[in-house]
């Protein structure tokens, strides 16, 4: 990493809140992707951010996007798709990411990918699931809007409710010709909150959420029947993004992460769940969810395998894209998007970023931050990133997570809290096989190291 390069992201970091640094190196610390500050680790995604930018304000203008992540396993897939959320809240958009699973959200399904829509729905001010408060807000600001065209109408309930009422149904006409039951929902829920049925308030907002088992009392109360099905699915999304609409939200990022889950599910549901990809595709290009960004991840097998996107024929043409390039011309305005994953180099300019941000801010021991700078330099980065790596298989794509877990917990905590401690002395990098996720212990038994995970809690990396 250039002095230029490193300067500026020392830069960066030094603006940062001292909130958001604990929070993200304490996600590091465990392992984790952080919940929020992405763009603090946002090494290599810089050729993307124009085309996201574009799109995010397509989206926001009442457009629909749709792109699929194209990358093998420990490419950043995930970090990528939140990253990108995060720009979504900036722009205004709520978020949703939604993980793809034979029996827990099967894509062929799609009452269940809604439900897990709602549960995960979040925006920049509220966390999952944010769906009440969109609601409550969305009502809100009918009754503003009401309360504008008429202040004497506040006066008389009766009234007030049958104008609320009104507005209502002309803001889901369109939504009511093909999921009239959610208008119902939204009328039935507000019908026990004025009236004061907390209970019943809730399990009808559970049933607009997609929850089964609702109380048929209070889906009698709300005037609807029945529980969510695939088809009602798709118009239950499109109430939603009126109603994120008019709540003052510009859109909806949802995610179907790790898509290639497909392949693993038996052929016939495997097809069913093609087809309901592909048609969530057209329905998003013919303009009938205006303010949805939908992105979809999956591995290089999934969109070329034989298992995969090909074999639905219509769905492959949607999705093709040229990658016969070099991967550095590779187009991010195309419907696929291809992550190349990280090099030694990248890896290393990533440890950059981390150690700046672990030593920016006002406060703390000016000692410490001199050590740390002079005993975790880029050649140090660079060492331990190798380590990680080599003992992963040489796949060095494979190994960010542990490579920042092992940096921020082991090694820069220590020079912060030991003036005697040098990593390379005193740090003989080890990897307990508990702390491994299954990818990346398949990795290190791929290596040419005959490596016992199983019987080894430990191994010496040094």
């Amino acid at each position: 990493m250039s002095g230029e390069t490193a300067g500026a992201g020392a830069a960066a970091a030094a603006g940062v809140s001292a909130a958001r640094r604990r929070d993200v190196l304490d996600a590091l610390r465990r392992g984790a992707v952080p919940a929020a500050g992405l763009d603090l680790l946002a090494v290599g995604l810089d050729r993307f951010e124009r085309a996201a930018a574009d799109d995010l304000a397509a989206v926001a203008a009442g457009g629909s996007v749709f792109k699929a992540i194209r990358g093998e396993y420990g490419s950043g897939k995930t970090f990528f798709t939140r990253w990108l959320a995060e720009r979504a809240k900036k722009a205004g958009l709520a978020t949703a990411e939604v993980q793809i699973s034979e029996n827990e959200t099967p894509l062929h399904r799609l009452e269940t990918v809604y439900r897990r829509l709602t549960e995960r729905l979040t925006t920049a001010t509220f966390p999952p699931s944010a769906l009440r408060q969109v609601v409550d807000g969305w009502f809100y600001a009918l009754e503003e809007d009401v309360l504008a065209a008429d202040e004497a109408i506040g006066d008389d309930p009766a009234a007030f409710d049958a104008a609320v009422g009104e507005l209502v149904d002309r803001r889901l006409a369109d939504v009511g010709r093909t999921a009239p039951a959610f208008a119902a929902a939204l009328r039935g829920y507000r019908s026990a909150l004025t009236g004061g049925d907390e209970a019943a308030a809730a399990a009808v907002l559970a049933w607009l959420g997609g929850q089964p088992h609702v109380a048929a009392s209070a889906r009698r109360a709300a005037g609807v029947r029945g529980d969510l099905d695939h088809f009602g699915a798709l118009g239950f999304l499109q109430g939603l993004l009126v109603v994120l609409r008019d709540s003052g939200f510009r859109g909806l990022l949802l995610v179907l992460d790790e898509v290639e889950t497909l392949q693993r599910v038996r052929s016939d549901a495997r097809d069913k769940a093609l087809n309901a990809l592909r048609q969530l595709i057209d329905e998003v290009h013919s303009g009938r969810f205006p303010g949805l960004f939908l992105v979809i991840t999956g591995t290089p097998a999934f969109y070329e395998g034989p298992q995969g996107v090909h074999r639905l024929a219509p769905l492959a043409q949607r999705l093709a894209t040229d990658f016969t390039a070099n991967p550095r011309f590779d187009n991010p305005r195309a419907v696929q998007l291809r992550l190349a994953g990280f090099t030694e180099a990248s890896l290393v300019e990533l440890g950059g970023r981390v150690r700046d941000l672990y030593v920016a801010g006002p406060a703390g021991d000016a000692a410490a931050r001199e050590r740390i700078g002079r005993l975790v330099d880029d050649g140090y980065l660079g060492e331990l990133a190798a380590a990680v790596a080599g003992r992963l298989g040489g796949k060095v794509g494979v190994a960010p997570r542990l490579f920042l877990k092992k940096l921020v917990g082991d090694v820069l905590d220590r020079v912060d809290q030991f003036d005697d401690f040098d990593p390379r002395r005193d740090y003989p990098l080890m990897i307990a096989a508990a702390e491994l996720t299954d990818l990346e212990r398949n990795a290190a038994r791929a290596d040419d190291i005959d490596l016992d995970l199983d019987n080894d809690p430990d191994l010496d990396l040094s």
